[in-house]
């Protein structure tokens, strides 16, 4: 199987980290579990320059390091490695947030995974071609089994694929999200998520 995976808010929790930055920077006082927007802007009611703020601080290697993992995401990814699965992680980052994610893998224990850097969300502009990289060319000639994604802004990436099977990580953000298609599963956790791909293995 081929197996995408996102990295905020799948593999470490980036929003609940974005919350106490809020409350720092603006003290902008949002639970997470008030957080209803993927627009961090929209959910922290943040003009232009508070929101650029907020980013630029957020993707400091030092606070990009400080992530905490999602609960049971590096076991889950090392055992798909060592059942044979091909695990690619797409991310939506900056491409100048690469050492920083590389090293945040690594230190979860997921070094074997390649990481790259896909301009889901227009942030990156014209920085370069890196190996770190994927241009929309190059990913839309990948085909995927299963896709493990929050973001519904990210769901359009899965159009040209409609047998593979979505699985969308419960957040408050996408939990009044209406889902695409039957290819679409909600999954409260990565226990949920590996169940998932265990079952569809064996067919």
């Amino acid at each position: 199987m081929k197996i995408y995976v996102d990295f905020d808010d799948c593999l470490c929790e980036t929003a609940k980290a974005f919350t106490g930055i809020a409350d720092k920077l603006f003290g902008k006082k949002v639970p997470y579990e008030k957080v209803r927007f993927f627009s961090l802007q929209e959910s922290f009611e943040l003009d232009d320059e508070e929101y650029k703020e907020l980013m630029e601080y957020g993707h400091r290697p030092e606070v990009l390091m400080a992530y905490e993992e999602t609960p049971g995401a590096s076991q889950v990814l090392n055992e798909w490695i060592d059942q044979g699965h091909e695990v690619y992680i797409i991310t939506g980052r900056p491409y100048n947030c690469y050492e920083a994610s590389r090293g945040w893998l690594d230190a979860y224990g997921l070094s074997r995974v390649n990481v790259y850097f896909l301009d889901k969300y227009g942030r990156n502009g014209a920085d370069g071609k890196y190996e770190y990289n994927m241009t929309l060319e190059e990913y839309y000639d990948l085909k995927f089994d299963f896709a493990v994604e929050d973001s519904p802004l990210a769901f359009r990436f899965f159009e040209h694929l409609p047998k593979m099977q979505v699985l969308v990580f419960d957040r408050p953000w996408n939990c009044d999200s209406a889902l695409p298609g039957e290819n679409y599963t909600r999954c409260k956790d990565w226990a949920a998520i590996a169940e998932i791909v265990k079952k569809q293995s064996e067919l």
